[in-house]
């Protein structure tokens, strides 16, 4: 129900909605509860129970999570460097959009031979064919967005990559819970762009943990609190920090 009033339906099934029994059993079956999906229950639902089945924490146990801080035309380099370094059993690599999803499949295609991407506007038997080559492990990295991704159960993915961060913490607790089943190790990484940091921290909030800072030569960046106005010219510079989401205006440059 989440991602459908993300995509507009919200209309439709309000007027769905309208148009049946007063006396039906409504089901509303949803990743994550906003705001607008509460409101819609409230109107719609006579007094409803809610179940809620959704993880709070990932396994740290079992997954490792780090994230890059990486300027956004760098991404896809980092990616390429990403993936040789780790040499991944098989990975997801998150985007946002299913446009970038294509995108991007298309791009590391030409690299790594074995990817192929997923995402709701695909017609269903592709979907469908592109999900069994991944489970018999025919393909190694499969490029997904959100709303197909969630869906995806193979006990084989060893990487998730967050190409995209995402737009919601609750997201990236369903991403990186595609790694890391039935107690098999799995690690996730977080692309994060300079003007990320406020995402980070809502997810490391969300998940009551501190990800990790990863580097990779070339890629670095780091933060430096920016000069106080009040200050005199002279004074001297704030010492360099790493991206941590910390609150306050920062702004970023290419580590020395």
């Amino acid at each position: 129900a989440d991602r459908m009033l993300d995509i507009g339906f919200r209309p439709d099934i309000e007027r769905i909605l309208r148009k049946c029994p007063s006396d039906r059993q409504t089901l509303l079956l949803s990743a994550t509860v906003p705001p607008p999906i509460l409101k819609l229950a409230q109107r719609y639902m006579d007094n409803p129970e809610m179940l809620n089945f959704s993880p709070k924490e990932i396994s740290g146990d079992t997954i490792e999570q780090f994230y890059f801080t990486v300027e956004p035309t760098r991404k896809f380099d980092l990616l390429l460097k990403l993936l040789e370094r780790e040499q991944p059993k098989q990975a997801i690599v998150f985007c946002r959009t299913k446009r970038g999803t294509d995108k991007l499949a298309d791009r590391l295609s030409k690299v790594w031979k074995n990817t192929a991407c997923i995402h709701g506007d695909m017609a269903q038997n592709a979907r469908d064919r592109v999900m069994a080559r991944f489970r018999e492990a025919k393909l190694q990295i499969l490029v997904a967005t959100d709303v197909v991704g969630r869906g995806i159960d193979v006990s084989g993915i060893s990487h998730i990559i967050n190409y995209d961060i995402p737009a919601f913490s609750d997201d990236y607790v369903h991403r990186v819970g595609r790694t890391g089943r039935m107690g098999r190790e799995g690690v996730a990484y977080t692309f994060v762009a300079p003007e990320e940091g406020i995402e980070l921290t809502r997810i490391e909030q969300r998940i009551n943990l501190l990800l990790k800072r990863d580097e990779m030569p070339g890629f670095d960046l780091v933060a430096i609190e920016e000069p106080d106005e009040s200050q005199p010219a002279e004074a001297p510079p704030e010492t360099p920090q790493s991206l941590s989401g910390r609150p306050g205006r920062r702004r970023y440059r290419r580590a020395l």
